[in-house]
């Protein structure tokens, strides 16, 4: 892989992504997790004594959430550590009512592995260091007009996997390329919903810069970034940051900075923490995690055709594009969709359809596939109808919009009739047209070939639009032409 340089200066990028967990409760209490954006929920409402952290409370690890971890884990083709520890790391904020955060420490339950990422023409595999299981921490509001702060634990102790690469990324770009892959694994295994607007995907960027081949920088990181597109402009502002810093001949020192979007740049919030800093030590309330022999069997046996493998099926087997084979695999959801629908018709027509005509339509409605009025074996049926000629593209469109609407698509064939392609039944429609269009004829005939949409609108118009477009233009011409002197 290219190593991208920025003036003679090399860039070093690490990211550590937090997912949310698809998980009914917290990571160590049966508390429920909040349902969509925290911002539109009543503050403090779903916590309880385990979250509060009152005396004589204690943490029982949430099994789902494990088996969750172990089927990304195995997904990426990570060891599974059979038998891992989590660990309290301490750090006093409001937001995190014990004074520490249960993680994993030294033994996380996921370690190595890699991140396909298709970068260009091939696929790269960028390391991971580690996946670990860890509990998240509430929401301090900051209120400058009021000076208040105000503690939201709606979010405290959600179950949540951090994810992180080994410093192996080297442009912006590939750091966003990575993330997506990423997102789309999550999302396709069903380990996280992925929202990024609800914060339950977002990532924390390590960035330094050091001269090609040399030792390396101290690292800032950017925290808290829950966007594809502020990710690369976080990185990329801090990679200039940091190069205009050392050409001028200061010092790079190793902080948290903060990404923002106003003014388009990272600023300081902090001096970033070592791990001694949080003084880690195995957590005495929680016993040794074992991970029986039972759950690491079903999660590997139940292992889906993962998307970055389905995608390159989709090019070599069924031909289409890579742009397409890559929209369709977007989620789990919509590829599933498309193999209902290929076998039965050519897979480029289908993959058109789904893509262009389904997708665009549910978007204008503001609807997801699932939401879909349309099953993917209706679609196939009136494609089928399309491929053989039953149907014109446009009869096909308008069938559609009629599904969409919550029509039967083969009453809507049989109500509205078939495509006329047969030349007697054109020639009997073109004929009558050119004999009462005398002074168009001629124009035609003179060269002014404009004018053809003229009568193509009008024979169209005559058979109701069910002509077939090919046929009648060839038909069309023959006849215009036979009324050349």
């Amino acid at each position: 892989m290219s190593r991208p340089l920025f003036e003679g200066w090399e860039a070093v990028i690490g990211l550590e992504v937090h997912a949310q967990l698809k998980t009914h409760s917290k990571l160590f209490t049966s508390c429920p997790v909040a349902g969509g954006s925290t911002a539109d929920l009543s503050p403090n409402t779903f916590t309880d004594e385990v979250i509060l952290a009152l005396p004589g409370t204690l943490p029982v690890p949430n099994a789902e959430a494990i088996r969750l971890a172990v089927r990304l884990g195995l997904a990426l083709g990570c060891t599974i550590d059979r038998r891992s520890q989590f660990s309290r790391k301490h750090y006093f904020y409001p937001d995190l009512p014990k004074g520490y955060q249960i993680s994993q420490y030294e033994d996380p339950i996921c370690a190595g592995g890699t991140v396909p990422v298709a970068i260009g023409d091939a696929i790269e595999h960028f390391a991971l260091r580690r996946i670990h299981l860890e509990e998240d921490a509430g929401k301090t509001i900051h209120d400058g007009r009021r000076g208040e702060s105000r503690v939201d634990l709606n979010r405290a102790g959600v179950a949540l996997v951090e994810i992180v690469s080994e410093p192996v990324l080297h442009s912006p770009e590939d750091a966003v390329a990575y993330l997506k892959a990423l997102h789309r694994l999550v999302v396709w295994l069903e380990v996280s919903d992925g929202d990024m607007e609800a914060g339950n995907f977002r990532c924390d960027a390590n960035v330094s810069v050091r001269r090609p081949g040399g030792e390396l920088g101290t690292r800032s990181e950017i925290k808290n970034v829950n966007s594809f597109r502020f990710v690369g402009l976080a990185i990329q502002g801090e990679i200039v940051r940091q190069i205009q810093l050392l050409e001028r001949g200061g010092v790079v020192v190793q902080e948290t900075r903060g990404w923002d979007e106003a003014s388009g740049t990272t600023r300081s919030l902090r001096t970033k923490e070592d791990a001694h800093d949080y003084r880690y030590f195995p957590d005495p309330d929680l016993l040794v995690l074992d991970v029986p022999d039972a759950l690491f069997e079903a999660e590997k046996a139940a292992l889906p055709e993962l998307p970055n493998l389905r995608q390159a099926r989709f090019v070599a087997s069924l031909g289409l594009s890579p742009y397409d084979a890559e929209v369709l695999t977007q989620n789990r959801a919509r590829a599933d969709y498309f193999e209902v629908v290929a076998p039965h018709v050519e897979a480029k027509l289908a993959a058109n359809w789904v893509i262009n005509d389904l997708l665009g339509a549910l978007a204008k409605d503001g609807l997801d596939l699932a939401e879909s009025p349309v099953a993917p074996a209706a679609l196939a049926t009136l494609l089928g109808h399309l491929q053989r000629g039953t149907l014109s593209s446009r009869m096909a469109k308008d069938a559609l919009a009629a599904m969409l609407k919550g029509a039967d698509g083969e009453a809507w064939v049989r109500d509205h009739g078939t495509q006329v392609s047969d030349s007697a039944s054109l020639v009997a429609a073109i004929e009558p047209i050119l004999d009462a269009s005398a002074g168009q004829v001629a124009d035609f005939l003179s060269g002014k070939d404009k004018v053809f949409g003229f009568f193509v609108g009008q024979a169209m118009r005559a058979l109701k639009g069910k002509a077939n477009p090919e046929e009648l233009q060839r038909i069309l011409r023959e006849r215009l032409e036979a009324r050349r002197p």
